[in-house]
């Protein structure tokens, strides 16, 4: 019998803030044991809600793909060109710094030929949606619009994991730094669209 108010919507929730409070490496570390621990359970409690450790990380990273999404369409609405590539950006540089283990666990790709992964691929197709049409206020061709998103997400990831990771160390403004970054993938954007 499952314990009153544990569900899987729960266990989630707990799995969530463990990652959180883990840091760049909360979603790595997830373990049963420590969510069994916090939700005041035995790990087989677990069991009768989540089939396995990577049931439960693939239900992480499906809330955590939503969250950034919905962080994304609401920073990028009414807005085209570099304004939504900023906000963009931003947006995903603000969810990393607010819910680190969270981004962590959105770096996580479906896999389609796994049935257990649609959920997981329709939400991250969502996010690419948002991506997309905030790039495609530049004029891209289609056959391009996957190498911009691909231009966006990797610049920003790479900056956002230093950045998380201590690994800026010199004392100029990261944030002028970020800016230049930003810049840098709106002028290749454009390229890309001329």
């Amino acid at each position: 019998m499952p314990r009153a108010g544990l569900t899987r919507a729960a266990v989630t929730a707990v799995a969530l803030e463990l990652v959180d409070e883990g840091g760049t490496a909360g979603f790595e570390r997830l373990t049963l044991a420590a969510v069994a621990g916090r939700a005041g359970v035995a790990v087989p409690s677990l069991y009768k809600h989540v089939a396995s450790l990577g049931d439960l990380r693939r239900l992480v990273a499906t809330e955590s793909v939503t969250e950034l999404t919905r962080v994304l369409a609401g920073a990028t609405i009414g807005r085209a060109g570099p304004e939504a590539v900023r906000a963009a950006a931003d947006a995903i540089r603000g969810f990393a710094h607010r819910h680190p283990g969270r981004y962590a666990a959105t770096q996580v790709a479906a896999d389609a030929a796994d049935p257990a992964d649609a959920e997981l691929a329709a939400r991250a197709g969502e996010s690419l949606t948002v991506l997309a049409g905030v790039l495609r206020g530049f004029g891209l061709p289609d056959d391009e619009l996957v190498d911009a998103i691909r231009m966006l997400r990797s610049a920003v990831h790479g900056f956002v994991t230093l950045e998380l990771g201590g690994g800026f160390r010199l004392s100029d403004d990261l944030d002028r730094s970020y800016s230049v970054l930003v810049d840098g993938v709106i002028a290749g954007v454009e390229r890309l669209a001329a």
